[in-house]
């Protein structure tokens, strides 16, 4: 006879809906704060509407943050050392071109690191946010491909929900830009899982200065 409680200790969660949790707007890392510097573009002009925004998201996401995020949750993902993590979270913090950036990957990987440890009882040290997420997909046995893939179009999400706010775009022009993106997070994610930290680099200058711009902006809405 098969009892509940057999059937608790047997059933496997599938692995998406794991992720799909832990990047949900509704998972408290408080991802919808922040806008990546995107504040100080939409406030200087050089975002204004849903083609200059797409154009912005491709930067962040090809050339800027996003891809390197992604090498850093697989080097996270596939280190078996804890001075090796750590090591990966200090290059981490320090390719946070600003101080509001770095608070942006600090906070994030913190707050992820405690309700992940509560929740699914994984011990997470404060990572930064790709470090965390990278080293609780390995700890939980998730699919390296899938959290990328995830990790990188929850982020783009999450940018265009500031730009709804920011521009403001209307929902469906926001999601558009969003679903235009789409295949790029894949491709993205697919290829920087196979890179090293040898192929890290950016070079989204503009978005780098304008979050440098933020931290003396008069008025905010985000912290970065």
């Amino acid at each position: 006879m098969i009892t509940r409680t057999h059937m608790r200790m047997t059933m496997r969660i599938d692995p998406i809906l794991t992720l799909t949790q832990w990047l949900s707007p509704s998972y408290p890392v408080g991802a919808f704060t922040y806008s990546h510097g995107l504040e100080s573009s939409v406030h200087s002009g050089m975002v204004h509407d849903a083609p200059s925004f797409s154009e912005w998201l491709k930067d962040v996401l090809s050339h800027g943050a996003g891809r390197n995020d992604v090498i850093l949750l697989a080097a996270a993902y596939n280190t078996n050392s804890e001075e090796s993590l750590h090591g990966l979270d200090e290059l981490a913090r320090a390719l946070a071109p600003s101080a509001e950036r770095l608070l942006e990957t600090d906070q994030q990987g913190a707050a992820f690191a405690q309700t992940t440890g509560a929740v699914f009882d994984t011990d997470l040290s404060r990572l930064t946010y790709p470090v965390a997420i990278g080293r609780a997909a390995a700890l939980q046995q998730l699919p390296l491909r899938d959290t990328a893939r995830l990790f990188l179009h929850a982020f783009a999400a999450s940018l265009t929900s500031a730009a709804i706010r920011l521009i403001p775009l209307g929902q469906t022009a926001g999601q558009t830009a969003l679903h235009s993106v789409t295949p790029l997070c894949q491709s993205i994610a697919d290829q920087a899982i196979t890179q090293s930290l040898d192929d890290l680099g950016a070079s989204s200058f503009a978005t780098d200065i304008a979050s440098m711009a933020h931290e003396t902006q008069y008025s905010r809405l985000f912290r970065s």
